[in-house]
């Protein structure tokens, strides 16, 4: 008969252990491998809830944690979408800065069994620590089940307990664009936002609702895409049959540029019928048909962060995570007032608001 204990015993990992005892994963780490720089009362936490689970460490992974080979694992999943590609470019170039090397893992699906390879080659190479980059939520779910044994720093919207992460703030962006839509008059303000495993669409789609709420304005329901045009496009055909709606937030700019084409084929014209802002400020977006209003987010800023959390993580694995970025609001000529002419937006076009 298996009893709860001979439970906890097969299955507990470094993760079990650090919950348990309220340290990070890279604490227990500390305290396994004898390392300094743990405070006594911690270092006996970890020991209590490492006896209490009977948890047993991988040696491969504890003898990775004192090699010092100045690598860093990168671990991306998704298509090559503008922002994650973004991030990870500027990470590399932190990572350079700091005289890191960095070895990349990129792959489409995020499925544990993919993951956990993309895991395992990284360690055989000797990374000190690991970065995620996930365009879906459960990929961290899937690298916290792993037995790491080296440090781990995630790109993650959600910020969730026990993880070293840094993001952008896409609840703050979003409701910088709800925001001025309601500035500008309008009350019908649809949404389309990305997948529903995407962390990000959850955060943007959390801020439209929340602007809605507090301007006593009704939330209906918003339009799921998948970051693509074709997606944009499709959602564009069924919002173009909507009358009331005078205005639509969408969760990035490729799917902004579908939505356009879809209304200006229904005899809809932007800003003058509807008025739409994206997300994100790719370089082509100040080239739409009109010039679209977006939200700027500093991916630049954030693959520095990245590597300024992972260095304080290898220096002091108690380190506090950094203050998210707020992106900044940029007006240009898809948006206008209910009562402003289109001819006059056109002095709105390049203001940004930081």
């Amino acid at each position: 008969m298996v009893t709860n204990e001979d439970e906890k015993a097969r299955v507990a990992n470094i993760f079990d252990v650090a919950r348990l005892a309220g340290v990070s994963h890279q604490t227990v780490s500390r305290v396994l491998n004898d390392l300094p720089n743990v405070r006594p009362a911690t270092r006996e936490r970890v020991e209590k809830a490492i006896k209490q689970l009977r948890y047993t460490p991988s040696q491969a992974a504890r003898a990775l944690v004192t090699r010092r080979s100045r690598t860093i694992g990168l671990i991306t999943t998704g298509g090559p979408d503008f922002g994650p590609s973004s991030t990870a470019l500027h990470f590399n170039d932190a990572a350079r800065d700091a005289r890191y090397a960095v070895s990349m893992a990129s792959m489409l699906d995020s499925d544990p069994a993919s993951l956990r390879a993309a895991v395992e080659l990284l360690l055989r190479q000797n990374v000190e620590a690991i970065v995620l980059i996930a365009a879906h939520a459960g990929a961290l779910e899937a690298i916290l089940s792993i037995d790491l044994g080296v440090p781990l720093v995630a790109v993650d919207a959600g910020g969730r307990p026990g993880v070293h992460s840094v993001a952008l703030d896409q609840y703050a962006g979003a409701r910088a664009a709800t925001d001025h839509l309601i500035e500008l008059g309008h009350r019908q303000i649809r949404h389309i936002s990305g997948p529903l495993d995407s962390t990000d669409a959850t955060e943007r789609a959390r801020g439209w609702r929340d602007s809605l709420a507090a301007a006593g304005l009704v939330a209906r329901e918003h339009l799921v895409g998948d970051w693509t045009p074709a997606s944009g496009y499709r959602h564009g055909q069924t919002l173009a049959n909507d009358r009331e709606m005078t205005a639509v937030f969408v969760g990035n700019d490729q799917m902004s540029l579908g939505l356009i084409h879809a209304l200006a084929q229904s005899g809809r014209t932007v800003p003058n019928d509807v008025s739409v802002i994206g997300f994100d400020d790719i370089p082509e977006a100040e080239h739409f048909s009109p010039p679209l209003t977006t939200i700027r987010q500093d991916f630049n800023g954030l693959g520095r962060d990245i590597m300024t959390e992972l260095l304080a993580v290898l220096r002091d694995e108690e380190a506090a995570d950094l203050p998210r970025i707020v992106p900044s609001l940029v007006v240009r000529e898809s948006s206008a007032s209910l009562a402003v002419p289109r001819a006059s937006t056109a002095r709105l076009s390049g203001k940004v608001d930081v």
